[in-house]
């Protein structure tokens, strides 16, 4: 951040004092205007009276026409070569016009010839850090930072030259003291939580975005970190006053899922009713809706929802498995088969897959099947499922006795 200096005094009125003197004392008076309409004057009396030409491009400054001000700040160095006031201000100048290539020599030759003044050690390495070379920023920082430790600019200006260099660890600190030290530079933890999250550090971000309870939108971050975290139940209030303040899509989709997720499924169903009826084409947000009906015991309307699910992502088949779970939890057993057999064909053969199988083929009275669907069950099982396998085994031997008997 660039700070626009006032120069102290106006420099001498070497000649022409109507015209300089009518200048200065509108420059005193805030008149920016006049000022610059007598300094004109001046200039054009006497070309080669460089106090003039600095006093135009100040006045020019306070007018916001900075190439105007740039332009009569080159001709003052030009005739007064390494004017300190003129070096500082041109490259303050420069700066706010983005140019901080040009305007670093002018804050190095300026932080020479005052090597105990704060001000332009301090744009010095602002101009390095916009020009992208963060390690003499830093030097120059730190330079500032032994003239005045008390500048909170200068402590986030360290912090972001060392998040340039990669240098995080040491960069929070500054954070942390330029916030410290001013109020107004808090934000900056801000960018702080933001290099934490894009460094995958999400406690560390958390504990930042912990600071900021009355911001509302860094309370919804905060909410969305924790449920990622899967701090649930810390998540919870974050999401709710979110939701409260703002019932987007988004917030009720994250609150609902922390519901979900914290085994709050009355609180949950409504929401992701809601959510599903927005974003209709939304593959896990179906699945998630689904979900939360099955562990709610709605097995017809959890069954409905796995099936949308399944249209959005046909070839998905754990979409199809959970879908024939909960079609044979409805008693609807050629559907719930097709629905395993369709998971099979995409991949899924699992002991599991088999045994569900096994069990409708059974119910249907499909004996021959039922027994090879058993049996593949066993052969892929091998003692991990000990009760099914026993009870794989049991129907096995109850088929094949009812089967030789017809």
């Amino acid at each position: 951040m660039v700070r626009v200096l006032v120069a102290a005094a106006t420099l001498f009125y070497l000649q022409n004092p109507d015209f300089s003197a009518e200048g200065g004392k509108a420059l005193d008076e805030g008149r920016y205007e006049a000022a610059a309409q007598s300094f004109v004057k001046a200039v054009a009396a006497d070309p080669q009276d460089y106090s003039a030409h600095f006093n135009l491009a100040l006045a020019y400054g306070f007018l916001r026409k900075d190439a105007e001000g740039i332009a009569e700040y080159r001709k003052t160095l030009e005739l007064k070569p390494g004017l300190y006031e003129a070096e500082l201000n041109l490259g303050i100048l420069l700066m706010r016009q983005k140019e901080p290539a040009d305007a670093a020599p002018l804050f190095e030759d300026a932080a020479a010839q005052k090597a105990d003044r704060f001000q332009p050690r301090f744009s010095l390495a602002e101009a390095q850090l916009q020009s992208g070379a963060p390690d003499e920023a830093e030097k120059s920082y730190r330079q500032a930072l032994a003239l005045d430790p008390k500048s909170a600019a200068a402590e986030v200006g360290l912090a972001h030259a060392l998040v340039r260099q990669e240098k995080l660890s040491e960069a929070a600190p500054h954070f942390e003291q330029a916030a410290q030290l001013d109020p107004r530079y808090r934000p900056a933890l801000l960018d702080l939580g933001g290099l934490y999250e894009s460094h995958q550090q999400t406690a560390e971000a958390i504990a930042i975005y912990r600071q900021f309870p009355d911001n509302a939108a860094v309370r919804e971050r905060l909410g969305r970190l924790m449920l990622e975290n899967q701090q649930y139940a810390d998540a919870l209030p974050q999401l709710e006053a979110s939701y409260a303040r703002d019932a987007s899509q988004s917030n009720c989709t994250a609150l609902a899922a922390a519901y979900v997720f914290t085994g709050k499924l009355d609180q949950a169903l409504p929401l992701l009713a809601k959510a599903v009826d927005r974003a209709p084409a939304d593959y896990e947000l179906r699945m998630m809706y689904a979900r939360a009906l099955r562990d709610r015991r709605q097995f017809p309307a959890a069954a409905e929802q796995f099936y949308q699910a399944a249209k959005l992502k046909p070839g998905e088949p754990k979409t199809w498995s959970q879908l024939g779970g909960m079609l044979y939890m409805t008693s609807d057993y050629p559907k719930a088969l097709a629905a395993f057999d369709k998971a099979r064909e995409l991949g899924e053969d699992t002991a599991g897959n088999w045994f569900l199988r096994a069990i409708l083929l059974d119910k249907l009275r499909q004996l021959k099947p039922a027994v090879e669907a058993y049996q593949r069950f066993l052969a892929l099982s091998q003692g991990k499922n000990p009760d099914q396998e026993f009870q794989a085994r049991q129907r096995v031997r109850i088929i094949q006795r009812e089967l030789e008997r017809r």
